[in-house]
């Protein structure tokens, strides 16, 4: 079997630490392996396999010989080496949202749509974790019934926000339970924001910042890269996020308008049968898929699909992924897969 020089350019990140991990546990053909990252974590040392890798700079000299990089490092490293990495040869697959809504640039869920990838120019996007996990439940009854309208919420875990934020919740829920308020207020809604609300015990309905319409740029990332992913320009979707006191783990709740009529039990089972879906949806054991359940896999899970009587050809469900995962680092190595098999790596 052919193998493949990977770079990994975040590597010691939340992101970058899962690629190596999912590289791992697939089995991809990795010839010669280099972690990249800033110049902080140079000659930090992680081991892949049972052999030691040292972290090199990310820089565009790093990029020599390399096949495929995986990017995980924002937005600004992505603009800067991305170029430069598909100069030395290498296909990027990205997991900022530098290029997703770039025209020419291929965004690409692989169960969704892996015909995107045909006719690439070296640089792929990955979408946003919260996009993901949607469009892969939605494929199959847009394939089946037509989607007319989409309407989500969000219920998105902190890890999603970074290391920073997971550590930040593990703080303030500590505080709180001692009954102290001298807690760390850092990162949510996000870094940098003008009031930083608390998480612990609490939900915030903002992810990002906003836009004058009163959408956070969040929910435009879900709203735009969904039509753009199924090929629905058009597509009536809207979106509201919010970030809760989980760990890991996004949620989603979902309502659905059909073009022709599907009933719960028919959608349940074209779930089951759809690739990178697992169906948990069994009420009378109060199976449902849940954030606790789900840390670590790769799938899709979706459970509570019922119907919605307010509109005709109405569904609800309740889906849930691992946002680090299939939200990011999993989905990433799928893409790259897809290219191995479709000859384009």
């Amino acid at each position: 079997m052919k193998k493949y020089n990977v770079a990994i350019v975040g590597a010691t990140g939340m992101v970058g630490q899962s690629l190596v991990q999912v590289l791992q546990e697939r089995n991809f053909p990795v010839g010669n392996l280099k972690l990249l990252a800033s110049s902080r974590s140079v000659d930090m040392t992680v081991e892949v396999l049972g052999k030691p890798y040292r972290v090199e700079e990310a820089k565009p000299e790093a990029f020599a010989g390399i096949d495929v990089a995986f990017f995980s490092a924002g937005e600004a490293i992505s603009y800067q080496l991305a170029p430069e990495a598909v100069r030395h040869g290498a296909v990027v697959v990205d997991n900022s949202n530098a290029f997703r809504m770039d025209e020419g640039i291929p965004l690409v869920v692989p169960e969704v749509n892996p015909d995107a990838l045909d006719g690439h120019q070296g640089i792929i996007a990955n979408p946003n974790c919260s996009t993901i996990q949607l469009v892969v439940a939605l494929q199959p009854l847009q394939q089946a019934a037509g989607l007319r309208r989409v309407v989500v919420a969000s219920y998105q875990s902190v890890s999603g926000a970074g290391k920073e934020a997971v550590d930040e919740l593990a703080a303030q829920s500590r505080a709180i339970l001692d009954g102290r308020d001298d807690f760390p207020r850092e990162r949510i809604p996000h870094a940098g924001a003008k009031v930083q609300h608390q998480i612990a015990f609490n939900m915030v309905p903002q992810i990002d910042v906003f836009a004058d319409d009163g959408y956070s740029k969040e929910e435009m990332k879900i709203i735009r890269e969904s039509r753009k992913i199924m090929g629905l320009p058009d597509l009536r979707i809207t979106a509201t996020t919010v970030r809760v006191p989980v760990f890991n783990g996004h949620s989603e709740a979902v309502n659905i308008e059909l073009e022709k009529p599907l009933s719960a039990d028919e959608a349940r089972e074209l779930l089951r049968r759809s690739p990178g879906i697992i169906v948990v949806d069994d009420p009378a054991q109060l199976s449902y898929p849940m954030p606790a359940g789900t840390a670590g896999r790769d799938e899709v899970f979706v459970g509570r699909i019922r119907p919605d009587s307010s509109v005709p050809n109405g569904l609800n469900m309740w889906v849930v992924a691992d946002n680090i995962r299939k939200g990011a680092a999993t989905n990433s190595i799928q893409i790259a897969e897809a290219l191995i098999a479709r000859g384009l790596l």
